[in-house]
C-alpha cells in the first residue's frame, strides 16, 4: 500500500494510527535502505509530540509481548477474529481509488487520454504505485496498456533507485526528450508519494508544479471549486507558489522540510494546496505528500485546456501551461545541488562554519553583485499551536529576492546529503526560455565559494542536480 494510500484508510477508518514499512525513496532490498514509519490519526507523520513519547517509552521498556495467534491469509480480503482481537486485510487501491474520483472529474480526464492525438507515460519504477498505474490509468481513464512502465513492484525495485528526478528516472527523461517523445510523461517513487512532471521535451520543476496547480485548481479540480483556502510550500522551495498566493489573495504559509509541518494547518482549514522542492506535491484531501494526485491534478489541467479542442487542432502542451503561468506571474529559476553519502564530520563542519558567517553578517553586505537582505539559521513557529522548530536551513536572502540555502538532510542510512538550494527570480519574459542553470551560475559560484563546500567535503561535483 502506498504512503498516501494508508493516509486515505487512517482517515477513512478513524483509525488511531498507521504503520508504514518503507525504503521511501531510496535504494530498497536486503541490502539497502528500509525505514518505519508512524503516521497519526488524521493521517499525518506523527508530530514531534507524539514521536517524542514513544522515543520516551523505548527507555523504559522491560519486556515485549507477542500476540499468540496464527498466521493471516493476507490473499483474502476481510476481517478475521481471534478473541477480542481482529485483523482485516483490504485492498491497498480500492478506498484510494474511491477518493481520488471524489476529488477529480475522471470524465473530463479520460476525454484527453482517449485522445488519438495525445500520448500519455508513466513509470512507476518499479515501486508500489505499479499497483495503482493499472486500475487508475488504464481500467478507469482510459490509457493504453502500453503507457504503463516498470508497472511491476519489486522489493528491491528492479535493482533501481526509485527517486523521480532527472537523474533517477533517466529511462524516462531519455523518452520524453526523445524523438517523437509522449506529450505528457510522470513518474512516482518507492512508496507512491513523490512525482515528477515532464512535458515533451520539457522539465516541470517541482516548485513550478505546486504552483501551477494552485493556479488552475479552481478551473480545473472540482475538488477545490470553492478556491483552496491557503497555500503553503516548505522553506527551500522556490517562491512561485507565494505569488499565486498574491494574485488570487489567499493565505501562505512558509514551513520547514517535512509533511507534518502541512498537516497542523490542514486540520486548522487554513490550508489546502502544497508542496516541497524535493517533488513532494499534495493538498489537503489527506495528510500525506501524493505522487498520483499530482499526476491527476496535472492530467486535469491539461485536460481542462483542451477540452474544446477538436481532432487535428493543436493541443495545449505542457510547455504551453508552464510558459503561460511565466508570463502572468515571471519565473522563479530554481536549481538544487545533492551532494550524497558525504562524511558526517566534514558536512557538519561546513555547517557551524556557514552559522558563524552569518552570525557576522548584517543588511548591506556585498556578495559581488548581490546585496545581502538577511541571513539566518530558519526558525519556524507553528501558528496552530505555537511549537517552535530551530536550525530548520541556512539562508542567504538578497535584496534582488534571490537566495541561497544549506540544509544537511537525507532519509537514507549512508553519511550525510548537503544540499545546496539556488533561486532567482526573474519578471522579463524575454529571458524566461533561459537554462536554469546558465541563468544561475553566478548564485551557484558564490554559493559554492560562500560555504567551502569543496574543501569541507572534498566534492568536486553534486551527486544530482535538479
Amino acid at each position: 500500500m502506498s504512503t498516501p494510500a494508508v493516509s486515505a484508510v487512517i482517515r477513512k477508518k478513524k483509525a488511531n494510527g498507521g504503520f508504514i514499512m518503507s525504503a521511501s525513496h531510496n535504494p530498497g532490498g536486503p541490502e539497502y535502505d528500509w525505514g518505519i514509519k508512524f503516521n497519526y490519526n488524521s493521517g499525518q507523520p506523527a508530530p514531534e509530540s507524539i514521536t517524542d513519547k514513544i522515543y520516551g517509552n523505548t527507555l523504559s521498556i522491560s519486556e515485549i509481548r507477542k500476540a499468540d495467534i496464527p498466521d493471516v491469509d493476507l490473499s483474502c480480503l476481510g476481517v478475521t477474529n481471534y478473541g477480542n482481537f481482529s485483523v482485516e486485510v483490504v485492498d491497498p487501491v480500492t478506498d484510494y481509488l474511491d477518493l481520488m474520483e471524489q476529488v477529480f472529474d475522471f470524465e473530463l480526464i479520460k476525454s484527453l487520454l482517449s485522445r488519438s492525438d495525445f500520448r500519455f507515460t508513466f513509470d512507476s519504477m518499479h515501486a508500489v504505485t505499479g499497483a495503482y498505474a493499472k486500475p487508475i490509468f488504464v481500467d478507469k481513464l482510459g490509457a493504453n496498456p502500453d503507457s504503463i512502465a516498470n508497472g511491476v513492484p519489486l522489493e528491491d525495485f528492479g535493482h533501481g533507485h526509485p527517486d523521480p528526478n532527472l537523474t533517477y528516472a533517466k529511462d524516462l527523461v531519455n523518452t520524453m526528450f526523445g524523438e517523437n517523445g509522449p506529450d505528457f510523461g510522470a513518474a512516482s517513487d518507492g512508496d507512491g508519494d513523490r512525482n515528477m512532471i515532464l512535458g515533451k521535451g520539457f522539465f516541470v520543476t517541482p516548485s513550478d508544479s505546486v504552483a501551477i496547480i494552485a493556479a488552475n485548481a479552481q478551473d480545473a479540480i472540482p475538488y477545490f471549486l470553492a478556491g483552496p483556502k491557503g497555500l503553503a510550500r516548505s522553506m527551500p522551495t522556490s517562491g512561485a507558489l507565494d505569488r499565486v498566493a498574491e494574485k488570487l489573495n489567499l493565505p501562505f504559509f512558509e514551513v520547514p522540510t517535512g509533511w507534518k509541518f502541512f498537516g497542523n494547518l490542514m486540520d486548522a482549514g487554513k490550508l489546502s494546496i502544497c508542496g516541497e522542492e524535493s517533488f513532494g506535491t499534495g493538498s489537503d484531501h489527506i495528510r500525506e505528500k501524493d505522487g498520483i494526485w499530482a499526476v491527476l491534478a496535472w492530467l486535469s489541467i491539461i485536460a481542462y485546456r483542451n477540452k474544446d479542442k477538436k481532432p487535428g487542432e493543436r493541443l495545449v502542451s505542457v510547455s504551453d501551461v508552464v510558459k503561460d503561468h511565466w508570463a502572468t506571474y515571471g519565473r522563479n529559476f530554481f536549481s538544487r545541488y545533492d551532494y550524497e553519502e558525504c562524511e558526517s564530520e566534514g558536512a557538519n563542519k561546513m555547517v557551524e562554519y556557514l552559522r558563524d558567517v552569518i552570525s557576522k553578517s548584517k543588511t548591506g553586505d556585498k556578495y559581488g553583485s548581490y546585496v545581502l537582505q538577511f541571513a539566518d539559521d530558519f526558525t519556524y513557529t507553528d501558528p496552530v499551536d505555537g511549537s517552535v522548530v530551530s536550525k530548520q536551513g541556512i539562508r542567504f536572502v538578497f535584496t534582488d529576492g534571490s537566495r541561497i540555502i544549506f540544509r544537511l538532510s537525507g532519509t537514507g542510512s549512508a553519511g550525510a546529503t548537503v544540499r545546496v538550494y539556488i533561486e532567482q527570480f526573474e519578471p522579463v519574459a524575454s529571458k524566461h526560455d533561459m537554462d536554469a542553470q546558465t541563468a544561475l551560475k553566478p548564485l551557484i559560484d558564490l554559493a559554492l565559494s560562500l560555504s567551502k563546500l569543496k574543501d569541507f567535503t572534498g566534492r568536486e561535483k553534486p551527486t544530482v542536480i535538479t
